[in-house]
């Protein structure tokens, strides 16, 4: 056994790593899929097309090297989180499109069940807030919708999942039919304390539980893969939400250690060990993993828009031709000249949870160019970050002396250091930002005896890049009051 497979299921694309033993990327693979935005904030998937084009990366990512399944010690999952897909357990075809964890189609009935009180009755179960965001009335939605869906999930006859169980469910051919405890945490039914279904949820919103996946441990096998795919039966011994596989990627191993990850959106997690920290003011309390026959819990701040900003600018409307050139064209202006972009294209996630605000441009005047969009587009990312970075703080009663960062939108060293800039905190970089991934291989390592325990993993982190911040108090003060008055824009927009 030489390799380790992560599959790293992303919201825009697929991908696949090998790791060598020593958690080095040896051969990679990417292949986008397709955005269906059927209306204004929906947001969907095509969970065939999904699974294709992670299958196809796995095969790519071989053939790079010439790797044999017979090479490949375990495959390690990590996935875009709260994506619902629900199945025919029979035929596995999918009832409906996957509703996509950015899709704002649910947002009346959460606002009907914030109507009715049941803000702190869910929390104090789930550790979240009642937002669109979650799998629950994702669910609810495609069981009203789909004629006969209801009945057929009381039969038995439909499968529900995250994107990770659906993953698991087709590798296996069928075969298992099982998630997580950091993808259940997300879906709004799973209970963080008891770690399991909760039957008060799921009669509150009518799911039936024989629709439900059986939960497990992040990292523990899973299922074997069906030996057609990769030339025998390879173990699946890790699932994790792709932000919990980057906290563990990012070896947090200790209670107030950080990290944000830049990718579609931007999520910060907090390792808080083994005891749920209640939040006030609009973090989620979440399961970070299981793992060696314990439960380790986070804070979680959530910012929708993050790199997909990047994208915005590329596809939408035309001012880059890749996300490569943001940082020379952001670098082309000595500052935004007083332009602020408010991505809330889908709501404003952490700590706003705002369904209803809409992205704002603030600031226009005739001298505006195209370097000051840009650069305006960039720098908030590290807004929103700071924003959830500040309420952190203050909620966690700790001071953190680093941000620990990873995913895509990491590689731009013009918005590191401006995070480091407006958050008055350094900001560690790791030599390869493909922690999400790795993460997945250092779970799955565990689960089939690579690695002894959670040291030796620790041992392997390399040392990072840091920014330091250079702005002083005065500059950094001004520029995040302009940011919350255009924030207090996007949030009004949608009234006026």
């Amino acid at each position: 056994m030489q390799y380790i497979m992560a599959l790293d299921q992303g919201t825009t694309s697929s991908r696949c790593m090998l790791f060598d033993l020593r958690g080095n990327i040896v051969s990679r693979a990417q292949m986008e899929f397709t955005q269906y935005y059927p209306q204004p904030g929906w947001v969907e998937h095509d969970p065939e097309e999904i699974f294709d084009s992670q299958y196809e990366v796995a095969c790519q990512a071989m053939q790079n090297i010439g790797a044999r399944g017979v090479e490949i010690a375990a495959i390690g999952i990590s996935n875009q989180r709260e994506t619902a897909v629900i199945w025919d357990r029979k035929t596995g075809e999918c009832i409906y499109p996957a509703i996509v964890w950015q899709c704002r189609r649910t947002a009346a009935a959460c606002e009907e069940l914030k109507a009715r009180g049941l803000e702190d009755f869910i929390r104090k179960r789930t550790g979240l807030v009642i937002d669109p965001y979650f799998s629950a009335t994702k669910i609810r939605w495609i069981l009203d919708h789909v004629p006969g869906a209801q009945e057929r999930a009381e039969r038995g006859e439909l499968a529900f999942g995250t994107i990770d169980s659906y993953l698991i469910w087709r590798l296996s051919g069928g075969a298992a039919h099982l998630t997580d405890y950091t993808n259940a945490a997300r879906t709004m039914l799973f209970n963080i304390h008891t770690l399991t279904w909760d039957d008060a949820l799921l009669d509150l919103f009518s799911i039936p539980r024989a629709i439900l996946p059986a939960v497990q441990p992040s990292s523990g096998l899973f299922a074997y893969s069906d030996p057609e795919l990769f030339g025998r039966a390879v173990p699946i011994c890790a699932a994790a939400g792709d932000q919990h596989a980057a906290l563990f990627g990012q070896t947090c191993f200790v209670p107030g250690e950080v990290k944000n990850t830049y990718g579609t959106g931007a999520f910060m997690l907090m390792q808080t060990g083994g005891r749920p920290v209640e939040s006030a003011n609009g973090l989620l309390t979440t399961i970070a993993w299981g793992e060696g026959g314990r439960v380790d819990y986070a804070l979680e701040g959530s910012v929708f828009i993050a790199g997909a900003v990047v994208q915005w600018l590329r596809d939408e409307l035309g001012l880059i031709s890749s996300a490569s050139e943001s940082e020379a064209w952001a670098r082309k202006a000595p500052d935004s000249a007083g332009v602020y972009v408010v991505p809330a294209f889908t709501g404003l996630g952490a700590p706003y949870w705002d369904s209803a605000a809409r992205g704002t441009i603030t600031g226009l005047t005739r001298g505006v160019r195209r370097e000051h969009i840009i650069r305006a587009a960039l720098e908030s990312i590290a807004y929103q970050t700071q924003d959830v970075l500040a309420l952190m703080r203050r909620e966690a009663g700790v001071e953190i002396p680093a941000l620990r960062v990873d995913g895509g939108a990491s590689a731009n060293n013009f918005l590191m250091q401006f995070q480091a800039d407006v958050s008055d905190i350094p900001v560690l970089r790791p030599a390869s930002v493909e922690t999400t991934a790795q993460g997945a291989a250092f779970l799955a390592g565990l689960a089939c005896g690579v690695y002894s325990g959670r040291e030796e993993i620790a041992a392997l982190y390399r040392a990072p890049r840091r920014f330091i911040p250079h702005m002083d108090a005065q500059a950094r003060d001004g520029l995040l009051a302009g940011w919350h008055r255009a924030v207090h824009a996007a949030r009004t927009a949608s009234i006026l």
